[in-house]
Order: C-alpha cells, then structure tokens, then sequence
C-alpha cells in the first residue's frame, strides 16, 4: 500500500515535470518564431493605415484613487493611431473618482451606451477637455465584472482591451497586441499580454523609466513567480490548444465574440478565466475556426502585494476562481468536441493548477511521515526532496533565462534596467530562495483557497497599495 501512494507520487511530480518541459521548449520555439515574423516597419504602418482597427480601453476602478492618476496617464501615451479610453468608476468610496475629474478635467456629457449586457445603474458619464479621448463613467458599485460590462456597453469599436485600473501598459503594448489580428490567418478572437511587477521601478508621468528589482523579497518572489508563469505556462500553451485565461490585467479582445457569450460574469470571482473558457466553449463547440493568444511582448507593469495576509488573500481568490471555472465547465473535462482544448488542456488545469497544491503538500506530508515512522530511509527522503528543489530551480532560471532572450529579440519595446547586472543576479538568487518558504506559503493560501470554495466563501478582499508615485523620480 505504501510503495503504491508513493508511486502515485512519483507519477504525479514526473508528470508535472515533463509538463513544464514541454511548455519551455513550446514557449522558447514561440517567441522565435514571432522574433523572425516581426517586421519594424509595422510600427509605422500600424500607426499610418486607415484601415487599423480602432481601440476602446476599458478600466475598471474600485477604490484606486493612490495610483489612478498615473494609470490613465500611461494610458493616454499609448502609440496607436485611434484609441478611445473608458475609466468606469464603480461606486469607489475613496477619492477615485474626484482625483479622475481633477487631474484631466472631466465634465459631464453626454454619450451613446448599447444594452447588450445589463449592469448596475449608471450615475453620471463624463468627458475630459484636456483630451477627448477619455470618458470616465461613475456608476453604482456592482463589483469588477459589472463594471467591464458597463464598458463594453459604452465600447464603439471592434477590439476592446480590458486592463486594470493600477495598470502602467508599455507604449507600443497596443502595437505589438493588434499583430494577431491584422496578420494572423487564424481568425484571433482574443490576445493576452504579459504582465510584470512595478514595485521597486521607477515611475515618472505615467511611464516606467527604469526597472528595479522590488526592495522587498515578497515582491521579488512573485517577479520571478510572473516571469514563470507568462513566459512559460502562457506562451507554451500556444502550441498546445490555446490558453484558458488571458489576465483581467490586460487583454485584447473582439467585442461581438465577448457580446456573443454574454460578456463577463458577476457571480464570480475568477470573471477573466471565466470569460476566456466560455469563449473557447462557444467557438469550438459551434465548429467554429477561432484561437485565443498569448504574446510575451505586449508588457504591462502592475504593483503586487508586499504584505502576506493580502499576498494570502489574492491566492485564496485565485484558486476559488479557477474552481469555479472548471466545475462549472466540467463538461469540456476530456470532451474531443472541444478538440485539444477539452482533451489536454482542461485536464491539465484540473490535475496540475486545480489539484496540485493538494497533491504536493500531501506527498511532502507523506514522505515526512514514512521516514518518521522508519518506512523509508533518510537518503530517499532527502534524494525526494533535493530533486523536487532542482526541477523547480532549473524551470525558475529558465524563465529568467527566455525573459532574457526575449528582451534581446524585442530591443527598444522595454525600459532600460537601472543595473543589469545586479538585477538579473538577483532574479536567480530569487529563483533559489523562493522555494524554502514562499513557494509553500502560496500552497498553502490555494489550499485555503479550496477549502473557502468548498465553504461558498464568496469574498472579494481587498488590495493595499503604496502607488507608482511613490517609486517615482
């Protein structure tokens, strides 16, 4: 009995293993191949054609009044020739909205909204004088997902980016995430874009100006912890069916297929995921010709939590998220109707995203156990461990490592680091050290997270942040 739960184990860890192989070696094959189709002059072309589709980005806001200035300013940078951005205030008991009307001189106006998707009551919709370009609306609070629906109620244009309020996008972010769409054969109905950690950079007019590692060791964990996950886990997924989430950080998506299904969901708290795997549910179950993308390029910097109980909070939620999502569609589960999406990918966010911070912390549990009871020897326990630290050191620096590639192929899209050396140090010493601690803490905040889930907890939390301004120079 005993040698057959450790076998369970052993298939498990070995499994998990070639996973993250076969997504590195996916992820390094992806961003070459996109370094070699990249063309320079796009950019200009991109920027000139008429024919570019037009952009409404649409920013939710809740309580963000520390870093919503400098959020919608970076907003209004954005290169791209026909961009219309939508800040959508829901029912914010701080000063957000009053900072919004101040800093860009917002007035009362007028506009068209459609009622594809209903939402809570709108209170007022302003317009900027300083620049036309930006609406703000103020409606009652009716949570994140109603609030995205207010805006693409109020969006005009084909592609809608929906991205957080505490969001700094890089300026050519719209450049490189419109690529798919003009030149991709595939007919691409959403694309996702990185998202980076800001604490520690410096922030300067809506702009990040220089990158810095985080002062604190928690926001350098979860740099590392996001460098493995866009550029491993996302990009891999490419060239395995697509991706179930592209992140409510930002995302690029066509407006009629977000109509189509309903737009985004508010009884739950995973609304981006949740979005991405109904679309892959209508698409390919009507037979319908579609893909979802990520691009490791297209970057936008956010501010991540520096203290553990919000840290804990966010992951808790995260993983109540995810299991809503794949229990209520359950059905794709191994589903050939739903092609490489139901038979591999599902799978694979049940097994290894859902299940696994169970699985591994049992076996770490298990294996202490036998060798406290004499079942196994030290030297099996120790061998157990040593390799489990290794695989997950060698998957870290990987991504270190593609991140660096990508950098080099995709020269002038990204902020100069203030100093290279010391910061890519200190991203591998990051990738060693997170694994004695904060990797089992953030197990432990998903296994609350199920167990939450399981409860019906239903909780949003909230998230303290110091603001870009506070890093600025």
């Amino acid at each position: 009995m005993i040698h057959a739960v450790d076998f369970v184990f052993f298939l498990f860890f070995l499994a998990v293993n070639l996973l993250y192989l076969c997504l590195t070696v996916f992820a390094v094959l992806d961003i070459r191949a996109r370094r070699f189709l990249r063309m320079v002059e796009y950019d200009a072309r991109v920027l000139s054609d008429r024919s570019t589709p037009p952009i409404t980005l649409v920013a939710p806001a809740f309580n963000e009044e520390v870093v919503i200035v400098e959020s919608v300013t970076s907003f209004l940078q954005l290169e791209y020739p026909t961009l219309r951005v939508i800040v959508v205030n829901d029912g914010s008991r701080d000063a957000t909205l009053a900072r919004l009307l101040e800093a860009f001189d917002c007035r009362p106006t007028s506009y068209f909204l459609c009622s594809d998707i209903p939402t809570q009551p709108l209170r007022e919709i302003y317009r900027s004088s300083r620049d036309p370009r930006l609406w703000v609306i103020d409606k009652a609070n009716g949570g994140k997902a109603d609030a995205l629906n207010a805006g693409l109620n109020a969006c005009q244009t084909p592609l809608v980016c929906c991205v957080d309020a505490d969001t700094l996008v890089d300026r050519k972010a719209f450049l490189r995430m419109v690529e798919p769409f003009l030149y991709d054969d595939r007919n691409v109905i959403a694309v996702g874009g990185s998202v980076c950690v800001a604490n520690g950079s410096t922030v300067r007019h809506g702009r990040l100006r220089l990158l810095s590692l985080p002062a604190r060791w928690i926001g350098r964990f979860q740099l590392v912890e996001y460098l493995r996950s866009f550029l491993l886990g996302r990009v891999g997924y490419n060239r395995m069916g697509g991706n179930l989430i592209v992140s409510g950080a930002f995302g690029l998506f066509h407006r009629d297929a977000v109509v189509e299904v309903g737009g985004y969901r508010t009884d739950t708290v995973g609304e981006d995921m949740d979005l991405v795997v109904r679309l892959h549910r209508q698409f390919k179950g009507s037979g319908r010709r579609y893909s979802v993308i990520h691009l490791p390029d297209p970057v936008c910097y956010t501010e991540v939590p520096e203290q553990l109980s919000v840290l804990a909070d966010q992951r808790d939620r995260w993983q109540r998220g995810l299991a809503q999502v794949l229990l209520r569609n359950r059905g794709m589960l191994g589903n050939p109707r739903f092609g490489l999406v139901g038979v591999l990918i599902v799978p694979v966010f049940f097994l290894f995203e859902l299940m696994g911070p169970l699985v591994e912390l049992t076996g770490y549990g298990v294996f202490i156990l036998q060798y406290v009871f004499g079942l196994v020897d030290f030297v099996v326990v120790a061998l157990f461990f040593a390799v489990s630290l290794f695989a997950g050191l060698l998957f870290s620096f990987q991504s270190v490592l593609i991140d660096e590639l990508n950098a080099r192929w995709s020269p002038g899209d990204r902020p100069p680091i203030r100093d290279p050396a010391r910061y890519r140090f200190g991203l591998l010493a990051t990738a060693l050290l997170e694994n004695f601690g904060y990797r089992q803490f953030t197990l432990l905040a998903r296994m609350r997270g199920l167990w939450h889930f399981a409860r019906g907890v239903r909780s949003w939390g909230e998230m303290t942040r110091a603001g870009f301004q506070g890093r600025s120079s």
